[in-house]
């Protein structure tokens, strides 16, 4: 596992070799945030089976995801290049070949970095993706740089999936944006503003689908038993923005979809700050 390290924060990121046993079909194995470590309060995140298990699908911390839209064999079908993951057999649900990664660590005037740069092929697409965290004081930035190097267009569809435990009541996370979840939803609007939960029972999952006409950046403001209140920063506004949680978690997960030409490339990230 990889370390961005500095007084406040740890952030422990999976090496895509040495922790392949925590990797499957369903994350970015290049640039996933496994957890993160306040100096004074301990591990900031959770997952959907954490403390107790880890699962590569559930996965936990940060993971992001590119496995909605796979990049299809126009002969064989289930045969895909998932970007960040590799190429995949779909029916089975498995890895046929792992991507590759070029992994590069800095340390410089207070920032903490590390890139992790790839590049697929199955024709007709090609592409080369760098995932790159970085770390300065108490903010988490993470990247996504993307390069179609083949010779057709294609879609992308991208969401990160941080795993946060909840407060210690209902309230959740407040979005910069007018929401209104149906009152048959595991999710209600506080007085506030803030995304709460209704009525969630040991061992049930709630997932939502927010309607949602948001025309700027995505801002989140996420409560944490911890911390009080973190933050999260998005440089793109969602196209699809869903949020899920069950006894262990709650997630948001703000989706980047685009289309990329035949040489062109496509830039964004998210920031998180504790």
């Amino acid at each position: 596992m990889f370390s961005l390290r500095n007084d406040s924060l740890e952030v422990q990121i999976l090496d895509p070799v040495a922790d392949r046993d925590r990797l499957g079909t369903r994350y970015c194995s290049g640039g996933y945030i496994f957890q993160i470590v306040d100096a004074s309060v301990g591990e900031l995140l959770t997952g959907p089976t954490f403390p107790d298990s880890f699962n590569v699908f559930d996965g936990q911390g940060i993971p992001d995801s590119f496995a909605r839209v796979p990049l299809r064999d126009r002969v064989d079908p289930r045969i895909a290049i998932i970007p960040g993951t590799g190429r995949c057999d779909l029916l089975s649900d498995s890895i046929l070949e792992p991507c590759t990664w070029d992994v590069t660590q800095q340390s410089a005037a207070g920032t903490e970095s590390i890139s992790f740069v790839t590049r697929q092929q199955l024709e007709p697409y090609s592409l080369s993706l760098e995932r790159r965290v970085v770390l300065v004081d108490r903010t988490v930035r993470t990247t996504v740089h993307l390069e179609n190097t083949g010779s057709v267009s294609f879609q992308v569809s991208w969401y990160p999936h941080p795993f946060f435990p909840h407060p210690a009541g209902d309230s959740l996370c407040r979005i910069n944006a007018t929401l209104n979840p149906p009152a048959d939803s595991g999710y209600r609007l506080a007085p506030d503003g803030f995304l709460a939960r209704r009525d969630w029972s040991p061992g049930s999952n709630h997932y939502l689908a927010l309607d949602h006409e948001m025309r700027e950046n995505a801002v989140v403001i996420q409560r944490h038993p911890k911390l009080g209140l973190i933050s999260g920063h998005c440089s793109y506004v969602p196209r699809f923005f869903p949020v899920w949680g069950n006894e262990n978690t709650f997630s948001w997960e703000p989706y980047f979809e685009n289309s990329v030409a035949a040489g062109q490339s496509l830039d964004w990230g998210v920031d998180y700050t504790f």
